[in-house]
């Protein structure tokens, strides 16, 4: 494994659910709050590792803000947004529409647990902050659709915060991961470990870690 060091911040990224948002018209574009604080300490990890064209599938867009911000700074590659939430969708072409971005597709409907995925072949995978708050069943089936569609080499990213073995949990996490499975009990900050065992059974090599901003973490798993 491969860990880099970044500046780290004090405050915890507040958890965000579409589904809590409504469905009037004038809530169609919403904000995730953390999105503007992490949003280029992501973009300069993306850099590093993403081709400099192709396809970019990122999975649970939530409110679509990363996706633009990403498609503005990365032109030369073509982002697909995805969510399972109706108002997480119409949220993204909101900020698509406003940012009038010609390098980002409609977000699609995907449920990352499905048995099936629509059917794209994307270069790169990314995913921000969905592991935590879904079943793990939805893990599950990122690693896996992500396994039978990437090319040997091409990145699968994943951004949130995680349990490390043998690391206590620091108190803002121990205090988020309370709140989620109060919230829902298939919730909750998910170990490394089993996310690295996940990955090795779906076919990719061990992940490069990069510490993060709030005490969140930057993982990339490469296609074996």
């Amino acid at each position: 494994m491969i860990i880099r060091e970044a500046p780290m911040a004090s405050d915890r990224p507040a958890f965000w659910n579409p589904a809590e948002q409504g469905t009037a018209p004038a809530l169609a574009k919403l904000s995730a709050p953390a999105a503007a604080r992490n949003r280029d300490a992501i973009l300069a990890i993306l850099r590093e590792i993403l081709p400099a064209q192709g396809l970019v599938l990122e999975v649970a867009s939530g409110s679509g803000e990363h996706v633009v911000h990403f498609a503005r700074s990365l032109p030369g590659l073509v982002f697909q947004p995805s969510d399972p939430s109706p108002q997480a969708r119409a949220s993204i072409a909101a900020w698509v529409v406003e940012a009038d971005i010609a390098n980002i597709r409609p977000p699609l409907a995907l449920d990352a647990s499905a048995a099936a995925w629509p059917d794209i072949a994307p270069d790169a995978v990314i995913c921000i902050n969905m592991v935590h708050i879904a079943p793990w069943s939805a893990a599950e089936g990122l690693f896996r659709h992500a396994g039978e569609g990437l090319a040997a080499g091409a990145p699968l990213y994943l951004y949130g915060p995680f349990k490390r073995p043998d690391c206590p949990l620091e108190p803002s996490n121990a205090a988020f991961d309370a709140s989620l499975r109060e919230r829902d009990p298939q919730w909750g900050l998910r170990d490394l470990s089993a996310i690295s065992a996940l990955a090795e059974a779906s076919g990719f090599a061990a992940p490069e870690i990069a510490e993060m901003p709030a005490n969140n973490l930057s993982l990339t798993f490469r296609k074996r």
